[in-house]
């Protein structure tokens, strides 16, 4: 029997929800959840702001017993409960082989991470490359916790982890995550990178308002309206901004 993916699906308990009208079970996200099944290497969550992606992914991370604000197992702090009871909702259905690694980027409360961690430990043992989170521009940070916090073996939660990285930086990201799946790890990804969301075989799953569906690379806004409006800018410029 295969031990990938750690994190096999989830399910949504909708029996004990007793206003579905009410946040966060209104989002697009969860309105017509019932069950989300995991590719075993790469899983894209992808749709409009304000669709529920971010919220799903914390709740995903959280079911694994990680922070919501972000970080490893041992990275247990809180700025601010701002965390949605999503995940108490949501029944897990996991491998027989548990992960050895896990750990939740989320791109909004990352610098929360790096203050707890510059406060517990000395830069030489976070296991960060050897350098202060708050010492390294936002981008070389994250490029940090892939390079160098993640270790394979592992089931990684991203919540838009493009958000700090240049084109050039999210071409090394896909380095970096094709080196970890290679080291038996899976990743669940909520992103809008039309880059990152190419990695080969993964299965992106998209959030609108008739719920979540797969679907191809190809077929995503994020592909159309990129290589649109890079084939054809000032055409689409002048209409964009005529007066």
């Amino acid at each position: 029997m295969e031990a990938l993916p750690y994190l096999r699906q989830v399910d949504l308990k909708r029996p004990e929800i007793t206003d579905p009208a009410q946040y966060p079970f209104c989002l697009p996200a969860i309105a017509k959840l019932s069950t989300l099944t995991f590719h075993p290497s790469v899983t894209f969550l992808i749709g409009e702001n304000g669709s529920g992606k971010s919220t799903l992914i914390e709740a995903l991370a959280m079911t694994m017993g990680l922070n919501a604000e972000g970080g490893n197992r041992n990275t247990q702090f809180a700025t601010q409960a701002t965390h949605s009871d999503l995940w108490r909702y949501l029944k897990p259905i996991k491998s027989f082989k548990h992960p050895r690694d896990l750990y939740f980027l989320r791109a909004e409360s990352f610098y929360n991470v790096a203050s707890y961690m510059d406060g517990i430990a000395d830069p030489a043992v976070q296991g960060y490359g050897g350098k202060s989170l708050h010492r390294q521009s936002h981008g070389e940070a994250f490029m940090a916790v892939l390079a160098n916090k993640l270790h394979g073996n592992g089931l990684y939660f991203l919540d838009e982890p493009e958000a700090a990285l240049s084109p050039s930086r999210q071409l090394s990201a896909l380095i970096e995550l094709h080196r970890l799946v290679a080291a038996q790890s899976q990743f669940i990804i909520a992103t809008h990178s039309p880059i990152l969301m190419s990695y080969p075989n993964a299965k992106i799953m998209l959030i609108d308002t008739d719920g979540l569906r797969q679907v191809a690379y190809e077929e995503t806004d994020h592909y159309t309206i990129t290589r649109d409006f890079l084939n054809r800018h000032p055409k689409v410029l002048e209409q964009l901004l005529a007066d």
